[in-house]
């Protein structure tokens, strides 16, 4: 009997091990002194690196955050280009330590990839882009239509549900690479062009004359998109979710860049709670506002963020201005958006 229960408890102590040596992003980032970012190296106000290698973009400055939480420093981050087809296996392998790319969050993603995705830092659907001289106004007249889309995407599955949905014939014409689509497009290869609408209103800005292509009202699809984790590491998973949702608080709270020093000295309990303020509580005695140690982070991982990189409207504004794109579903829950996060508390 002896050696049965000894058995079963090395069995669970190595369990326990094994599940313990594969939670350690943090200590790897850490230990290497810099985040790994997979990123989209073409998609203007999201993701695109300049001749010098110097990134910018909405899901660019989200990596940022978090490698200003984690190590102080929003400059130590390494940007990884991937395409569509290459950014989920990069992740798997271990090759990025957070894949910031705007990636669809799906059931199928989330259950059989061995990936989590840490929140909705972009409310986004699918949409078509047109030649005006095609003289079509609607998705509904696009019957019959060859449509331009990248592989590797949710974008196939999404042009199948809606044309079936209104028994509508058409042909698709993929490549893998989105500059292969664009390429494709604008050589009159295909009639539409179909893709995340802000990846839209980002592409039609590189052509010639933008004006002699508009975007069709109709969104098809659902397109939550956000940063996404290994499973397994549950550590490293509310460190991504946990930095995404202080910069949604800060701008709530009216934390900047600009203000975040001055907001050290404020009597408002959420914002020392987010910045790790030194407060007392009722009874006279010294309130625990350190919320970074949960996560294993020093108590200025939010200040760092927000100082470095800036709030949620902040990056949004920074980066999507450009795009002419208004926040809609991306404002604020009391604004009428779907941004909403948990308190720190």
């Amino acid at each position: 009997m002896k050696s049965i229960k000894s058995l079963i408890l090395a069995s669970v102590f190595g369990l326990a091990a094994t599940v313990a040596a594969s939670a350690g992003t943090l200590d790897d980032v850490k230990a290497r002194g810099q985040l790994i970012c997979g990123s989209n190296p073409g998609l203007t106000g999201f993701g695109t690196p300049d001749d010098q290698g110097n990134w910018t973009g909405f899901d660019v400055d989200f990596c940022r955050a978090v490698a200003a939480a984690v190590l102080g420093d929003a400059k130590k981050v390494k940007f990884v280009p991937l395409s569509a087809k290459e950014r989920f296996t990069a992740l798997q392998s271990g090759t990025i330590d957070v894949l910031s790319r705007n990636s669809t969050w799906t059931m199928s993603r989330d259950s059989t990839l061995g990936l989590s995705f840490a929140g909705v830092t972009y409310y986004d659907g699918q949409g078509f882009l047109v030649p005006t001289k095609l003289g079509v106004k609607s998705a509904k007249e696009l019957g019959g239509a060859t449509v331009c889309v990248q592989t590797g995407t949710t974008t196939e599955l999404n042009l199948a549900d809606y044309f079936k949905a209104n028994k509508m014939e058409y042909k698709v014409v993929a490549f893998e690479k989105n500059e292969e689509v664009l390429k494709a497009y604008q050589e009159g290869r295909c009639d539409v062009y179909s893709t995340d609408q802000s990846g839209l209103y980002a592409e039609v800005l590189k052509f010639t004359t933008p004006t002699d292509h508009m975007v069709l009202p109709e969104i098809i699809s659902k397109e939550p998109l956000g940063p996404v984790v290994r499973q397994g590491d549950a550590q490293w998973f509310n460190i991504v979710k946990w930095t995404y949702y202080a910069l949604l608080n800060a701008e709530e709270l009216g934390v900047t860049t600009a203000n975040v020093d001055e907001m050290k000295t404020s009597a408002n309990p959420e914002i020392q709670r987010l910045l790790s303020i030194k407060s007392k509580n009722e009874d006279g005695t010294e309130a625990d506002n350190d919320f970074g140690k949960g996560l294993g982070l020093g108590p200025d991982w939010a200040y760092n963020a927000i100082k470095q990189v800036g709030n949620y409207g902040e990056i949004f504004d920074r980066n999507l201005s450009q795009l002419k794109i208004a926040r809609g579903k991306n404002a604020l829950w009391r604004d009428g958006g779907l941004q909403y996060a948990p308190p720190i508390r």
